[in-house]
Parts: structure tokens; C-alpha cells; sequence
């Protein structure tokens, strides 16, 4: 039996009983079969992610059930896995789990969905935007619609938006690294994006494709020495107890698409799929402002742990960029003329 096989099938026989405080009950993990009325039996709408419940994502989780809560009152029933890591799971696990409808919506970063969309890979890209303004306008525009209609068609699921998880940063358990050559010999994780691992190849360093469930453990065990995260992440999953230097490198924009799943989706009632689709911008919204407190926070959080947070100098920044320059020469055999012209290629 297929891992994918095994985890539906434990998912549907009641594995959220085990969620306890992730405030799911028994029988949560059950396969989404739309009533035929909603005046007959509520409907089940289940959301998750891999975050504590503390985060900005899982708060804007919770907004979202919260508004539809006060619109539709007990003609839905809202269930929370605000970490499917705690119950065993992994992060790339969320795309079936939403694609069979063990879960309705959940948040993941494009680098996950590369596998089954390679396109996404273009939002993997190194320095695409000079700042969160314009990777905002980007994601929020064209080249956001462009990326969710190829996951749409791709995997079995409706794309409502983007959350943020911001600009990615440097950091290692070895040295300060002002300049590429810092980062040679370097095992560094990378998420299972073959664009992210051939950025770090042209950095000099050596990357190790891993799920976060994995890389946490990896971290602590010291069996790699370095990854890259926006600082929110770093602070999250507890990496700057381990990792002493931090560089502001901004290389990558992260953001989350919010997915759901297809069928359920579609078959709700109108007003049901157009309240979604507003709560959802709206949670878009509060959680790209909470991020801007949880950056900051988390930089303290560094600092307070010890951690140095090393600003780059123009120059510096510069040499960073100069030595991924192959990988857009890469990328235009790669991926079409339509989407390298959205991200400036």
C-alpha cells in the first residue's frame, strides 16, 4: 500500500480523534461528501496547515471560519488542523489531503506543487522583486491568476489567493556570510523545488531537498548546516536555537496559495462559495499585516537567542545576484514566454 493510500485511509477511519487541543473532534478527518441541502445537514469545512496556532496563518484559518460562522450560523460546521505535523503528517501531505477532500482548504508554499505543476517553479525564481511592494502587485495580479490557473488545471482544487510568508533570509549553525564564497561546501535545506536547489548550487553550496517535518529533525541532529527562511519561519520552527548567523539576503518571495477542494467547492451553494472567496481576501489581508509585526518579532526573538543578523551591503547583495544570473538563461528553456514575462524575464 502506497504511503499516500495508507494516511487517506487512517485520515478517513478517525484520525481526528488524535487532534485533541488542535480543536478537531472525532471523526474530523472524514471524507467530504456535500449534503444535497444545507438546510438537511451542515456542511463540513475543514481547514489546515503546519503552523502552531499561534501564527498569523492559523489566525487568518481561523477568520475565515469565523466570518463564515456569523453568515451561515449552524448551516456550517468549521473544524480547525492548524499543524498537520503534530499529527503525524507531513507538509507535502496537505496537497492530497485537500486534492481527496479529507481537507477543504489548506495553505502551501508553490514549491510543493512543482512536482505535479513544474510551472510553479517560476515563482522560485531568485530576486524577482526588488521589494515587498512590487512581489505584492505580482502575486496579487497577473502573474498570481496565471500561477492558480495552472494549479487549478493541474491538481483537483480552486485557488482563493496568496498568503505571505515573506522574503527569504540565510541562516547556519557555521558563519557570517557576506559573499557566496562564505556559503561553499555548505548543506543547506531546501524545499523539494529543483529551481531552489540549482539557486543554491550556483551559491556554492550543497542542497539537501527535504519536507519541513524532516528538516527540523535535521537541524537538531546537525545534519545540515544551513537553510533559508523569512524570519517568522526561522523563529517557528525553533532553527535559531540551532543557527547563530543570519544574513538578510532576500532572495526568494514566499507566498502561500490557499487552496480548495474542487468538488466540495463547486457544489456548495452560490452564496456559500462567494462568502469564501470575500473571507478569504479578507484573511489575506490580516495576515500579511500580521507579518509585518511577526518579522519583526522574530528578529528579536534572533537576536535574544544570541543570533548576529547580518545586513548585506549593496555591493554584497549584488555579487548574490550575479552568481544565480545562469538560472535565468535556465529558466527560458524551461517555462514559457507568458509566465517569464510576468516575473521581468
Amino acid at each position: 500500500m502506497s504511503r499516500r493510500r495508507f494516511l487517506k485511509t487512517v485520515a478517513l477511519v478517525g484520525a481526528g480523534a488524535m487532534a485533541g487541543g488542535l480543536g478537531v473532534q472525532r471523526g474530523a478527518f472524514v471524507q467530504q461528501t456535500p449534503p444535497r441541502s444545507a438546510t438537511k445537514r451542515p456542511i463540513r469545512i475543514l481547514m489546515g496547515g503546519y503552523s502552531p496556532s499561534s501564527t498569523g496563518f492559523s489566525l487568518a484559518l481561523k477568520r475565515i471560519g469565523d466570518r463564515l460562522k456569523a453568515r451561515f450560523g449552524n448551516e456550517v460546521d468549521i473544524k480547525y488542523v492548524y499543524n498537520v505535523l503534530d499529527l503525524g503528517y507531513r507538509e507535502d501531505d496537505l496537497n492530497w489531503m485537500v486534492e481527496d477532500g479529507v481537507l477543504t482548504l489548506a495553505y502551501q508554499s508553490s514549491g510543493y506543487f512543482t512536482n505535479q505543476v513544474p510551472d510553479l517553479g517560476v515563482a522560485d525564481l531568485p530576486y524577482l522583486f526588488p521589494n515587498v511592494q512590487a512581489a505584492r502587485a505580482a502575486i496579487d495580479g497577473r502573474l498570481g491568476q496565471a500561477l492558480g490557473a495552472r494549479l487549478e488545471a493541474g491538481m483537483n482544487c480552486r485557488v482563493l489567493g496568496y498568503f505571505e510568508a515573506g522574503f527569504s533570509q540565510l541562516s547556519n549553525a557555521l558563519r557570517p556570510v557576506h559573499a557566496p564564497a562564505d556559503m561553499k561546501g555548505m548543506r543547506i535545506r531546501v524545499r523539494p523545488s529543483k529551481v531552489q536547489a540549482r539557486t543554491f548550487e550556483l551559491l556554492g553550496a550543497e542542497p539537501k531537498a527535504m519536507d519541513l517535518s524532516e528538516f527540523i529533525e535535521a537541524v537538531k541532529a546537525g545534519a545540515v548546516d544551513a537553510q533559508e527562511n523569512p524570519f517568522p519561519n526561522t523563529v517557528t520552527y525553533s532553527v535559531h536555537k540551532f543557527h547563530r548567523f543570519h544574513t538578510v539576503t532576500n532572495q526568494h518571495y514566499q507566498s502561500r496559495q490557499v487552496f480548495v477542494n474542487r468538488p466540495s467547492f463547486d457544489a456548495w451553494p452560490q452564496a456559500l462559495q462567494e462568502e469564501m472567496r470575500a473571507a478569504a481576501r479578507d484573511a489575506i489581508i490580516f495576515q500579511r499585516e500580521l507579518h509585518v509585526k511577526e518579522d519583526d518579532d522574530a528578529m528579536a526573538a534572533i537576536r535574544n537567542e544570541g543570533g548576529e543578523i547580518l545586513e548585506l551591503t549593496a555591493q554584497e547583495h549584488e555579487a548574490f545576484v550575479r552568481a544565480v544570473t545562469p538560472i535565468y538563461d535556465e529558466a527560458r528553456s524551461q517555462y514559457g514566454r507568458d509566465l517569464l514575462g510576468l516575473v521581468g524575464l
